[in-house]
């Protein structure tokens, strides 16, 4: 004897049976949409949250309810797969604005030892800051730099895409790419 379904399938539109059956049939959609899309046509078909997953080729029906769950409120969408684990956020706009300000800072020589800026020596520099992040890696900074649009160009220093500067004639001279925006996409 089966249990009571708490939260069964509502009935499905024809319009919604055709996206499931298209879904179900598809080669190119993620795996995980097509047994979804089986299970629910599964059991807007009649059977049971047990005989769906092994329809679907899937041991458990618990799984299958949850999807039918998310199919009644959330329609074909509750197909789609979401995100899931991995780890959170650590550095957050306050922490990725300190670094670009970092960045954008003239090294001092005598204290940095050096008069350009590398990923070590703002690593160094936010380490050591008050206000810093004792623990941020290279890694993190070189990411942060590239959300930002910035590029390591041929010259060897860090500048925004579509920038570059270099010693002329006159002085200190900054060139900019009039498709620089164009080429950070």
């Amino acid at each position: 004897m089966t249990r009571r379904q708490k939260n069964p399938l509502r009935q499905i539109s024809e319009e919604e049976r055709q996206t499931l059956e298209q879904v179900s049939r598809s080669t190119s959609l993620a795996a995980v949409m097509v047994v979804r899309a089986r299970e629910v046509l599964a059991v807007a078909e009649g059977s049971s949250y047990t005989q769906a997953a092994e329809t679907a080729g899937r041991k458990s029906g618990d799984a299958v309810s949850r999807v039918g769950a998310g199919f009644n409120e959330a329609g074909w969408e509750a197909l789609v797969p979401r995100p899931g684990g991995g780890f959170g956020l650590q550095y957050r706009t306050a922490e990725r604005e300190r670094i670009r300000q970092e960045v954008s800072r003239t090294p001092d020589r005598a204290k940095a030892g050096t008069a350009s800026g590398s990923l070590k020596t703002w690593q160094r520099a936010l380490r050591r800051a008050s206000d810093g992040r004792p623990k941020v890696s290279t890694y993190t900074i070189w990411g942060v730099l590239q959300e930002a649009g910035w590029s390591w160009p041929e010259n060897r220093r860090w500048c925004p895409t579509g920038q570059v500067s270099g010693k002329g004639k006159a002085g200190q001279v900054t060139v900019t790419d009039a498709d620089g925006e164009a080429k950070k996409t």
